[in-house]
């Protein structure tokens, strides 16, 4: 099967690279506006291409990517060849191991998921053929759960994923206090049944978001070793980008499930339309009723329902 086109590609830039690059899009006929965060944003039929100020960096989105890249980008800016070439460049992402991701964290409704692939270099040439990438890029749920359907009919595929529901959630973040030392422990509970799966398998990566000790603790509590690497952007990565779309799909599901079940859109994310729904679930089904929904322990919570909800307390900086 022949790889999709690009929709987006982002590679880091040199502070000469980014002149180099401007001069070229003005040469080459993009028309140019401002946009918050970038140093300079610029279009062209249906190609954007965007230099964030923080890296810096470009993100290119829309149609005509790969031509721009092999063409243009890569030989003139970048100075070497890149797309196409990933196994060269990322051999590490071609070898066995395991990959974390979760969804759901940073929303008010619905249940935090965390979810894990095993790959090898059959599985991540297969994701490549196929366009896996980081969740948070994909905005179609129709999109998100066609992919997630090839990632479990993949040959060889190992995966996981645990969906902790708003009620069980509540609980546990009462008992472990904050939301890094309940992200280690489930972590750990995926790592663990991918093991039970791969137990050869050398190393699991995941993003950043924690001292990697809260997960060896939480693992070596039930006698697994495993080397546990962790890294910012490690969505780039085939194995995290495939669980983060397992993560993703299983997230929405519930939210579409529940928000049948109760008349009611469960939306993403914390806003004003979440806090409507919040207090007409409140008014239906009492304050108890929003911990069967949501994590009670986000602001919202407390705004909503102030004399059941207690204010959430500063956050601490967290050090080793």
């Amino acid at each position: 099967m022949p790889a999709p086109p690009l929709t987006t590609y982002t590679a880091p830039l040199s502070g000469e690279q980014v002149t180099a690059l401007r001069k070229l899009l003005e040469s080459s006929g993009f028309e140019f506006s401002s946009k918050p965060y970038t140093i300079y944003f610029a279009q062209k039929n249906k190609l954007s291409v965007a230099v964030y100020e923080k890296g810096p960096k470009v993100l290119l989105q829309g149609k005509g990517i790969d031509d721009f890249v092999s063409f243009e980008l890569e030989p003139k800016i970048l100075g070497e060849a890149r797309l196409g070439y990933e196994e060269v460049h990322s051999p590490e992402m071609f070898e066995p191991h395991f990959g974390i991701d979760e969804s759901g964290k940073g929303d008010f409704f619905g249940p935090l998921v965390i979810a894990g692939t095993f790959t090898d270099g059959a599985i991540a040439r297969t994701f490549l053929e196929n366009g896996i990438q980081d969740s948070k890029r994909i905005g179609s749920d129709a999109k998100i759960r066609a992919l997630a359907k090839m990632i479990r009919q993949t040959p060889g595929i190992a995966l996981d994923v645990v969906q902790i529901g708003p009620e069980r959630y509540n609980d546990l973040y009462e008992k472990f206090g904050n939301l890094n030392s309940l992200l280690g422990w489930g972590h750990a509970r995926v790592i663990e049944n991918l093991l039970a799966q791969k137990p050869d398998c050398p190393r699991a990566l995941s993003d950043k978001f924690a001292d990697a000790r809260v997960i060896e603790k939480a693992l070596l509590q039930h006698g697994q070793h495993i080397h546990l690497e962790q890294r910012t952007k490690a969505e780039s990565d085939f194995a995290v980008a495939a669980a983060s779309i397992l993560a993703r799909e299983s997230f929405i599901d519930w939210l579409e499930r529940n928000g049948k079940r109760i008349g009611l859109t469960l939306g993403r994310g914390v806003s004003a339309t979440i806090k409507e729904t919040a207090r007409k679930i409140v008014a239906s089904e009492g304050p108890e009723g929003l911990r069967r929904f949501a994590k009670v322990h986000f602001r919202t919570a407390h705004e909503i329902a102030p004399d059941h909800f207690a204010a959430p307390a500063p956050q601490r900086e967290w050090r080793k």
